[in-house]
């Protein structure tokens, strides 16, 4: 099974069109035992092209019994992007999928999204902020940004799995007004291990939590940044937050500050007011 947009329907014909789009080249920008990711350009426009090969039933077990939901084809996110969406969330828009084979192990798909362009990830966009801090404004902003995704997210079921700066794209363009940065665009991607319920797990939502806190480490952020997030996420003032949720943020931060200690082997430079 095969769907192609309109402006790729050309670039795949015929019979053959399944295993043309399979052995496509491009530039490589992640290559796994049974997935690959690249971009490719069809008529001057470029397109991300995510291959899931056949995993096996092995694999699948193998996952299963280290406590990981397996993921085991393009389709995941092909519900994620729909799902995000129907909700509001700006991410990628899909512009072609296919599926064949016998699930769940003996499946190959692929998903083509639209290159998102003219859009730079928050991690390199923050990356200087300790040695030039940003406007102050537009920090807020961008905290309640992120913060207000998270809480649509979560809201809905919606837990990313990966959820670091890097894989939020800013639009710079969208900076360019000072005296309103409301219009800031940001897009959420990488969604291929998206889980989708009907209420988010308590441990799944401290995990995302937790990998944008420790992602976000280095870019200079202070107490009150921390706060300001806290209280946009939650919707609460401060006040309550510290009262009736100190514990549940306190786990956030004790995972956060985990997975910086296990990934550079030293301990983060905490906050200051």
């Amino acid at each position: 099974m095969i769907h192609l947009r309109e402006d790729l329907k050309d670039a795949f014909t015929g019979n053959g069109a399944f295993e043309n789009i399979l052995c496509s080249r491009g530039e490589i920008f992640r290559e796994q035992k049974n997935r690959k990711t690249l971009r490719i350009t069809h008529d001057g426009k470029g397109y991300f092209l995510k291959i899931h090969r056949k995993t096996g039933l092995g694999e699948i077990i193998k996952n299963l019994l280290q406590m990981k939901w397996p993921v085991v084809g393009a389709q995941n996110e092909l519900r994620a992007i729909e799902r995000l969406e129907e909700i509001g969330v700006k991410t990628m828009k899909v512009a072609g999928f296919g599926i064949r084979g016998i699930p769940p192990a003996w499946v190959d798909s692929f998903i083509i999204t639209e290159e998102i362009e003219n859009t730079v990830s928050l991690e390199d966009f923050c990356r200087n902020w300790p040695s030039n801090p940003p406007d102050f404004h537009l920090k807020l902003t961008l905290l309640c940004k992120i913060a207000g995704i998270m809480r649509c997210l979560h809201r809905n079921g919606i837990n990313h799995r990966d959820c670091y700066i890097c894989h939020f794209l800013l639009d710079p363009s969208s900076t360019e007004n000072k005296q309103n940065y409301e219009d800031i665009i940001l897009y959420i991607i990488d969604l291929h291990r998206v889980q989708l319920r009907k209420r988010t797990p308590f441990r799944w939502i401290i995990k995302d939590l937790a990998g944008l806190y420790f992602s976000s480490m280095d870019i200079g952020l202070t107490e009150r940044d921390l706060f300001r997030f806290m209280k946009s996420y939650s919707g609460k003032p401060l006040r309550k937050i510290l009262k009736e949720e100190q514990g549940f943020w306190n786990q956030v931060s004790r995972r956060a500050v985990s997975l910086y200690v296990k990934h550079f082997n030293r301990m983060p430079n905490m906050p200051h007011t």
